[in-house]
């Protein structure tokens, strides 16, 4: 046998090995199959709510109600500002994943994967891996905290016309942009010099 089959044959026991190992590990934990955890679900993009809905359906009609016991779908609320008007809409925090509580075996399994949006479970096809609890607390505390993402349709570079205050009727061009306090900083034109100035939102209209 020369050098190079016998190293081959080495990474080969050592690959049989590694795989014997992963599945004395999975026969080890039997106790672990009746715990409740979190599992990620990835879903068809735009389909995260619905999912959810048929989901819980499910639940109801096969009496799954002690094997899966919340799904969620995190999100956040955001506040645009267009035209000068507020408006509020829910934003997924992420696009694509459902979250879903149950206690993992081959039923439950089997309604959570059939349900019409899953592409998959999160880990191998066989095997979903749990998420880390850690992981889960943080995420469902972002989608349940009060703090807006506020979002305004303007930009740095944009020209805006100025409709009231003490530089009423000149035209601006924007510097900086702060979202989270409705203002933003432009220059304007004063004696023919470009003079920096604070203004909110509603001091202005898009050119």
């Amino acid at each position: 046998m020369t050098k190079k089959e016998k190293s081959m044959e080495e990474q080969l026991n050592e690959d049989l090995q590694a795989e014997k190992e992963e599945a004395a590990k999975a026969e080890a934990e039997p106790a672990k199959k009746n715990k409740k955890r979190w599992y990620i679900v990835h879903t068809y993009s735009g389909h995260e709510n619905k999912v959810k809905v048929n989901l819980e359906k499910r639940i109801e009609y096969m009496n799954m109600g002690e094997k899966i016991f919340r799904v969620e779908v995190p999100q956040k609320t955001v506040t645009q500002m267009k035209g000068g008007k507020k408006q509020e809409r829910e934003e997924k925090i992420f696009p694509g994943y459902v979250l879903v509580e149950m206690i993992m075996d081959e039923d439950s399994w089997y309604v959570v994967r059939h349900t019409a949006g899953v592409t998959k479970f999160v880990g191998s096809a066989k095997k979903p891996i749990p998420a880390r609890d850690s992981e889960i607390k943080k995420i469902i505390h972002r989608s349940s905290s009060q703090t807006e993402k506020i979002e305004l349709d303007v930009k740095a570079g944009d020209k805006v016309r100025i409709i009231s205050g003490p530089f009423a009727d000149f035209i601006a061009d924007i510097i900086e942009v702060y979202p989270d306090k409705s203002k933003l900083r432009a220059n304007v034109s004063i004696f023919g010099r470009e003079t920096p100035v604070e203004l909110e939102y509603k001091q202005i209209n898009k050119l």
